[in-house]
């Protein structure tokens, strides 16, 4: 069965052994790239859309679960399935039960002939039902539904007595002033390059910190993530309408913003 394929691997000789076992065991599958990292990943699968993704969980700044996240979010709308995400690692934790019961799946390294087998069969059926089924979306909901599962069983569970309080104000500087901003008063947070935005209904300021380490210290239920790079005020929210590529759309309380929901923050909109 003819399919394409992409390898994210950063050591270069796991990556070239990966790609002769799969030229042995699956000749019709054309690889067609290599990249060692997962920013790479993201930028070469959504150019030349390969129909499988080998992702290695550990890589350099954006890790293979990040990558996976991001080509789910930034995937266009219902013009081909998502990858079917093939994770690659040497951390027996993250061999999940969940990988056994869905589209996403994995290998340990050293990579075993066996396993690497059974994976290719399993994507080969994957990949004949999608053409059988001649839709993209049947596919897509049960990959956006693991990989949801995959990356909440990958956030750390922190020790609650050693937490700090939750924040109640963010202190942003600007030039040489500090800007003392009441966390209730923030619409909603966006991650921008190395600092993070605090929209309010009249301002904006920048927070020297990521959007990873600020999410634990907010105050509980108070804020949702709807993108990996967006939490908003639950409160704030007005209105969220389903848009044709399965993405919400929201307008909010008191700025004239909207904010994208991607795929796997839809189901926080489902109606009740």
């Amino acid at each position: 069965m003819k399919a394409t394929a992409l390898i994210a691997e950063d050591e270069p000789l796991l990556a070239a052994s990966l790609r002769q076992e799969l030229q042995q065991l699956w000749p019709d599958l054309q690889v067609l790239a290599e990249v060692p990292d997962g920013q790479s990943a993201v930028q070469e699968t959504l150019q030349k859309r390969p129909q499988i993704v080998f992702l290695d969980i550990r890589m350099p700044g954006m890790s293979g679960l990040e990558a996976a996240q991001a080509i789910s979010e930034d995937w266009p709308g219902h013009e081909a399935s998502l990858p079917l995400i093939v994770f690659v690692t040497a951390y027996d934790q993250h061999a999940l039960d969940a990988f056994e019961h869905a589209a996403v799946d994995y290998v340990l390294k050293p990579v075993q002939t066996s396993r690497l087998e059974r994976t290719c069969q399993r994507l080969q059926l994957a990949l004949k039902r999608q053409v059988e089924d001649d839709a993209a979306e049947p596919m897509m909901a049960p990959i956006i539904s693991q990989l949801r599962a995959l990356i909440q069983a990958e956030k750390p569970r922190s020790d609650e007595r050693n937490m700090p309080p939750p924040l109640r104000v963010l202190q942003a500087s600007q030039g040489q002033t500090l800007h003392m901003v009441p966390v209730d008063e923030v619409i909603y947070f966006e991650a921008a390059d190395k600092y993070v935005r605090a929209v309010t209904a009249q301002s904006e300021h920048l927070l020297r910190m990521s959007l990873k380490e600020l999410a634990p210290r907010l105050p509980a239920g108070q804020f949702w993530q709807v993108h990996r790079s967006t939490l908003v005020k639950a409160d704030a929210i007005a209105t969220a309408r389903r848009e044709e590529t399965g993405r919400y759309t929201l307008t909010l309380k008191g700025h004239a913003d909207k904010l994208t929901v991607s795929r796997l923050y839809a189901h926080l909109f489902k109606a009740m």
